[in-house]
């Protein structure tokens, strides 16, 4: 993704000098972006996806909005208990989330997320509301090892696909029954 920026080409160089620190991930998801914005508003949404395969997550404290955090556990399918901690440095519905995320309030190695909500006419599919979104989801970490760590240690670009992959499948989910719902309305 570095070197796709849009405008004044400032975001190009910013993205072009982080690209040895930043991890870009993107998926397509059947259903409309304020549904999937949704989905990373809500607590009883997001422990109902968010993570990778097989772990849980468990949510001490949750607020969202500019400032907000959400203090959480995410449970390995090993046993093993992540403490992580989020804050939201930005949010314009339904089309952008940045957030700064570590271990906790003060980790020196908390990394920046950007998440961008893009209508996606071009996929192939539309899900059962009639739309599609395209999901990128930008982590740029403060240096290259932590990143490289991440990628390694961490499996970060799996966990990151495989966390996308849970919240399409969820948003689905959602979307059915929200169909269901206005066809009985309709009734």
């Amino acid at each position: 993704m570095a070197g796709t920026g849009t405008g004044t080409g400032r975001e190009t160089r910013a993205e072009s000098a982080t690209a040895d620190r930043e991890i870009t991930i993107s998926r397509v998801i059947d259903a409309p972006r304020e549904l999937v914005f949704e989905a990373f508003t809500e607590v009883r949404h997001l422990s109902r996806w968010w993570g990778p395969d097989g772990f849980t997550t468990t949510t001490r404290s949750f607020e969202f909005r500019v400032g907000g955090e959400w203090d959480f556990v995410m449970h390995g399918p090993d046993g093993t208990d992540y403490s992580e901690w989020i804050t939201w440095t930005e949010i314009v519905p339904p089309e952008r989330i940045a957030l700064l995320h570590g271990e906790s309030r003060d980790d020196p190695n908390a990394f920046e997320s950007t998440l961008t909500f893009t209508p996606d006419d071009a996929a192939p599919t539309v899900g059962p509301e009639g739309a599609a979104t395209r999901i990128v989801m930008r982590t740029v970490f403060p240096s290259r090892q932590l990143r490289d760590d991440a990628v390694e240690k961490y499996h970060a670009i799996e966990g990151g696909q495989q966390t996308l992959r849970n919240l399409a499948t969820y948003v689905g989910e959602i979307a059915g029954k929200n169909e269901i719902a206005a066809k009985k309305e309709s009734r």
